[in-house]
């Protein structure tokens, strides 16, 4: 379960405490990056930030000094996107999300606890304290990753999804006939065994002595109510969705590859969270005929504006705010993050 929870994780003015000691002095605690309207980045936060990057990176196998050297590189990016993220993070003061993002974190934890099999929140807490990780500080990046998320899609994809008047959407789709063929899809159920809390040899075992039960003509309804881990197995059966083949998640592509209508996959590994079993319900071929359906080619005219569209918010955002950068950090920011906002300027 621990490798699924850390999977899962200005100017030169400084802030200052009063310290005592044989004479009254003032302490430096730290210092100030860059001022964003009324928030701040700080040097701890940025180091915080950076020693988060490099210790990833040699989780990955680089050398620490490699990993050094390229969080060293990145120190620039780093800030500016901490400015951006400020940014987002006051924007949804202002658009009021709050209570919508404090929402889905509760859930989010009320789904760990039910895929983990535990009773409450108080006892999920409690291991992913016991594995070294703190809640809070989860429950701290996942606040800001889902404010970021909620900001950018009410302010950016959808404003950009509903863009498109009927007349475009079907001028786009003449152009672009290809890319509306029918897709090879194929329709999958699921038997899902956890790891969590168990002996993970033993669930490899279980998982194999299923798909031989599953192979011999055993019920795999019956089987998922009895044996999944799925919070909702005993309401869908294991039922899934239809999904193009071309958007499978890797890690089943190569099992489902040779396997039949009504066949099942041998046992698929998600490491530390636990095995899954996958039953191919229905395949469909692809053919080369077109269909207009407004939803995919809204989808597909997304896809193509919202990198520009999410850099020009980005870029009103900055220009709508009192930014301020410390001279030491200035050079490695300002270029990357005020890039495109030169770029205007020149052309103009």
């Amino acid at each position: 379960m621990r490798k699924f929870f850390v999977s899962l994780l200005l100017s030169t003015a400084v802030f200052a405490v009063p310290a005592f000691s044989q004479e009254t002095e003032t302490k430096v605690v730290d210092e100030v990056v860059a001022q964003v309207n009324d928030g701040v980045i700080t040097l701890s936060k940025v180091r915080r930030e950076l020693k988060d990057i490099i210790d990833a990176k040699v989780n990955e196998g680089m050398k620490r000094e490699d990993a050094q050297k390229f969080g060293d590189e990145k120190q620039g990016e780093l800030i500016a996107n901490l400015i951006n993220e400020e940014l987002l993070l006051q924007k949804a003061k202002e658009l009021g999300i709050d209570d919508e993002v404090e929402a889905s974190l509760n859930q989010r934890f009320v789904d760990l606890m039910k895929q983990f099999n535990l009773k409450t929140v108080d006892q999920l807490y409690e291991e992913m304290r016991r594995q070294g990780v703190d809640p809070q500080e989860m429950r701290e990046v996942w606040r800001k990753q889902a404010t970021r998320e909620r900001v950018i899609e009410r302010e950016v994809q959808s404003r950009e999804y509903w863009k498109p008047t009927a007349t475009q959407l079907r001028a786009y789709y003449d152009k672009n006939k290809s890319k509306f063929t029918k897709q090879e899809t194929v329709s999958l159920s699921e038997l899902f065994l956890s790891f969590a809390g168990r002996d993970e040899a033993a669930v490899r075992q279980k998982a194999k002595d299923l798909v031989a039960q599953l192979r011999s003509g055993a019920d795999f309804a019956k089987l998922v109510v009895e044996n999944s881990d799925r919070p909702n197995a005993a309401a869908n059966k294991g039922k899934g969705e239809t999904v193009p083949v071309k958007e499978l998640d890797t890690r089943f592509v190569e099992p489902l590859k040779n396997v039949g209508i009504g066949g099942y996959t041998d046992p698929v590994e998600t490491t530390g969270l636990g095995v899954s079993i996958i039953r191919v319900d229905d395949r469909q071929a692809a053919s080369n005929e077109s269909e207009f359906k407004e939803n995919a080619v809204r989808i597909a005219m997304l896809q193509e504006s919202f990198p520009e569209a999410s850099k020009k918010f980005l870029t009103k955002l900055r220009s709508d705010s009192y930014i301020k950068i410390s001279d030491t950090y200035r050079p490695l920011v300002s270029p990357i993050l005020f890039a495109d906002e030169r770029k205007e300027k020149t052309a103009n």
